[in-house]
């Protein structure tokens, strides 16, 4: 056996291993991970932006949950062409912003 055989990976084994998955691969399952993510909560925020416009809480409130879905939004656009650090922190800070109204409600 030669050291230069030894330190190739076969073929066949990338498929075989669960450890050598591609980077490209993690790269895009990152980026869907990110961009689905941020719809779904941009959703959620304009879902509560509208429930909370339509009752009786202060202004602030649904200010706030539509400001924190445009946020994740942006997040969510960020995240699908492959900034996911970006667009996980805009998802981190349009939650807060969303927990933010809620305190107010």
């Amino acid at each position: 056996m030669s050291g230069s055989g030894d330190s190739e990976i076969p073929d066949g084994a990338a498929a075989e291993d669960p450890d050598l998955e591609d980077p490209a691969e993690d790269a895009r399952r990152a980026r869907w991970t990110a961009a689905g993510t941020g719809v779904l909560l941009a959703l959620a925020g304009l879902a509560a932006s509208a429930l909370r416009l339509t009752g009786s809480a202060p202004t602030l409130v649904p200010v706030a949950y539509a400001v924190g879905a445009a946020v994740c939004a942006l997040a969510s656009v960020l995240g699908s062409r492959g900034r996911t650090r970006r667009a996980l922190w805009l998802l981190i800070l349009g939650v807060m912003v969303m927990a933010l109204g809620d305190q107010f409600d």
